[in-house]
């Protein structure tokens, strides 16, 4: 599609929507590496099972789950806030500040936000690394979907009217594109933000490179 049609295709957009962890950061900060040793230690030590045992729970459970503290709460009756304390707390340093992708953001028309199935706390501390502070208008985490995660029809509306925003008038970045389907049916504009494509009727534009993209919107 030629610039001017992504330009075009986006023009209505009022409500910029972006997911956080491998999308405002790149995939080779490997974050999530960190993340799911401490998933799952913690599945280890709470529900008491080897480890080849925990990580393979922690596989399962975001597969079939949306994430793996989904299933952990449907299927353990985990309390959330201890759980999510624990895996968020990890070294930032990998991050690096992007000033092009800080400018772009900045320069998107209209409201800007995060939706998350991290914490919204876990949200702030990453994009003060990356250099992105101050740049967005709400933060949502999954304890604001009642932790519910994406890609549950519920969690998207609890946060979307919370919010309030017009989604016939907005659009989503999303690594995950299963996280996009619920966008779509809403009438939201979806970028899937991946290295590798996924094509799907429910996403309208792929990127292996979010700050590029952004240059087409602004």
């Amino acid at each position: 599609m030629a610039n001017s049609d992504i330009s075009a295709a986006f023009s209505h957009v009022t409500t910029w929507v972006f997911d956080l962890d491998n999308t405002l950061y790149p995939p080779s900060a490997r974050l999530f590496d960190q993340i799911e040793v401490r998933m799952t230690d913690w599945v280890m030590a709470t529900l008491n099972v080897p480890r080849d045992e925990a990580d393979a729970l922690r596989s399962r459970y975001w597969r079939d789950h949306g994430t793996t503290l989904a299933g952990l709460m449907r299927n353990h009756d985990v309390d959330p806030g201890p759980y999510l304390e624990t895996v968020h707390d990890i070294d930032f340093s990998p991050l690096l500040p992007d000033a092009d992708l800080a400018m772009r953001i900045a320069a998107l028309p209209g409201r800007r936000i995060i939706y998350t199935n991290g914490t919204a706390p876990y949200a702030e501390r990453v994009i003060a690394a990356r250099g992105l502070s101050g740049l967005f208008d709400a933060i949502y985490g999954v304890e604001h979907a009642g932790f519910h995660p994406k890609p549950d029809r519920a969690a998207f509306d609890q946060v979307f009217a919370t919010d309030g925003f017009d989604t016939t008038r907005a659009a989503m970045f999303e690594d995950d594109p299963r996280n996009l389907a619920v966008p779509h049916a809403l009438g939201m504009k979806t970028v899937h933000v991946a290295d590798t494509p996924a094509p799907a009727p429910h996403i309208h534009h792929h990127t292996n490179d979010l700050s590029a993209f952004l240059t087409h919107l602004i």
